[in-house]
């Protein structure tokens, strides 16, 4: 089966190629090398040139995300009142840095410009519930709770 017929929505030329990933990251989640191989055939180049698209543009993810999407203000308002304190908690607590994803498939993890809640800072969002006025206490709170979730909402 092509998992990937939906790239026929799209003309297969050299000028598509970063809608046609885009199209597959929406849909999938993330770019597998599967996806990048089925691009570089469907758009008639070379794996190496899809390859470099995705390298090139930081929309892009390589990596398949967790059941929970971290996601880390690092806007002005959040940065003074704490972000690198609450990435480096949340890394020590699951074991996983900016841009990865825990063994278990359960958290990723990365920095954003701005969520947009200025006046709640420092702010997070998990699969978009925004968190605010966090402090490590709270962090960790919130973290053990999407454990205990993903634990008992395992497949």
């Amino acid at each position: 089966m092509n998992t990937f017929s939906y790239l026929k929505q799209f003309a297969p030329e050299k000028g598509n190629i970063i809608k046609g990933l885009q199209e597959i990251q929406q849909r999938e989640g993330y770019l597998s090398k599967e996806a990048l191989d089925r691009c570089a055939d469907f758009f008639n180049i070379a794996p190496a040139e899809v390859e470099g698209v995705v390298t090139f543009y930081s929309q892009f993810k390589r990596v398949k995300p967790g059941r929970y999407r971290i996601s880390v203000c690092d806007g002005t308002a959040c940065h003074i009142k704490g972000t690198p304190l609450i990435l480096d908690w949340i890394s020590t607590d699951l074991g996983i840095g900016d841009g990865e994803t825990d063994a278990d498939g359960l958290f990723s993890l990365e920095t954003v410009a701005c969520l947009g809640c200025c006046s709640l800072a420092p702010v997070l969002s998990i699969n978009g519930e925004i968190f605010g006025n966090l402090n490590r206490k709270s962090t960790l709170r919130i973290l053990k709770r999407f454990k205990k979730a993903g634990v008992s909402n395992a497949d």
